[in-house]
């Protein structure tokens, strides 16, 4: 009896496993699920209208443009854009720059939010833990117009560091106009601006490790330091990969407006990057075919800075995008 009714158990169980619900229309699916359809949509419509439409005018990287001609109208000169800017004096200057800050940038303003969520992680206190999220949080609600002039106004001739360093016997120094001081205060500016923002996902990864965990390892004798190490550091580590996979897609896209307010005729031996110069040759010299083709050369590289990374992360047993 046994038997039999083990085997009519495995039959069902391998007539389940073989069945394949049948394939429904797409104005079923539609139907169905309307009101999933309906709360995409809005994302998806715009994700058409500014990313995808704005596609066809990659097609200047390829033509000499003329704006009474329009895009299909101008002349197509292949590649020629590309080479004028390979060829460029400005070209290898322009790649260091941009490749020296965003390295800097992402070597000094990736651990800190990490360190920062860790560091409130294990805080006690919830008045001085909020405290301390929200005054490094707000920073980020700050425009980049006034951080620029807040900077401005801080490292000016007679701003407080120049002031301070008069009050020791030294004489004034023009952090602004000096190439050595400028990456410095360019990317600590941003550390401070963006590390409580960026410290939120970690804080809410940090919230979903488990309690328990912490509470066997207390009784197995286990320093704060140690718990951290051992135990909230490889929880989060998914997301610190994907964090880190999207940071480095995007090495190639410095900052435009922030560069550009900070530059001025003494600095651009290092404030001169690839999206400042794009800005300049594209819209005060209006050669829109040139500019296009250094902006997708900007893009190429950072698409194949992604996929690598992303590559590495997974051959590495990391989590990653894809």
């Amino acid at each position: 009896m046994k038997t039999v009714k083990g085997g009519a158990v495995a039959a069902a169980q391998k007539q389940t496993a073989s069945f394949t619900p049948p394939k429904q229309s797409l104005g079923k699916r539609l139907k169905k699920s309307w009101q999933l359809y309906l709360f995409v949509a809005p994302a998806l419509i715009g994700l058409i209208i500014f990313s995808y439409i704005p596609m066809y005018g990659i097609l200047l990287a390829f033509k000499d443009y003329s704006p009474f001609l329009g895009i299909m109208g101008s002349e197509w000169v292949g590649l020629e854009h590309f080479q004028r800017f390979f060829n460029s004096p400005y070209f290898v200057q322009l790649l260091r720059n941009t490749l020296v800050i965003s390295l800097y940038g992402l070597l000094v303003g990736f651990p800190i939010p990490i360190i920062l969520a860790l560091g409130l992680n294990s805080v006690r206190n919830m008045k001085f833990k909020k405290t301390v999220q929200t005054v490094t949080y707000a920073p980020y609600f700050i425009s980049t117009v006034v951080l620029v002039g807040i900077i401005n106004i801080v490292f000016a001739d007679k701003g407080f560091i120049n002031q301070f360093i008069n009050l020791l016997g030294h004489d004034s120094i023009l952090f602004m106009g000096l190439e050595k001081y400028w990456r410095h205060i360019y990317v600590w500016s941003g550390v401070w601006q963006s590390m409580g923002w960026s410290a939120v996902i970690y804080i809410a990864a940090l919230a979903g490790v488990s309690p328990e965990l912490h509470e066997a390892a207390i009784i197995d004798g286990a320093t704060k330091l140690q718990r951290i190490f051992y135990i909230d550091l490889p929880s989060i580590m998914p997301t610190v990969v994907i964090t880190l996979i999207l940071s480095c897609g995007s090495i190639m896209s410095v900052g435009f407006e922030k560069a550009f307010l900070m530059q001025n005729p003494l600095n651009t031996g290092v404030s001169e990057i690839i999206s400042t110069y794009i800005y300049k040759v594209g819209l005060i010299s209006s050669e829109y075919g040139f500019s296009t083709a250094v902006g997708l050369f900007n893009t190429v590289i950072n698409c194949i800075l992604l996929l690598t990374v992303n590559k590495l992360a997974k051959k590495m047993g990391q989590s990653s995008i894809w």
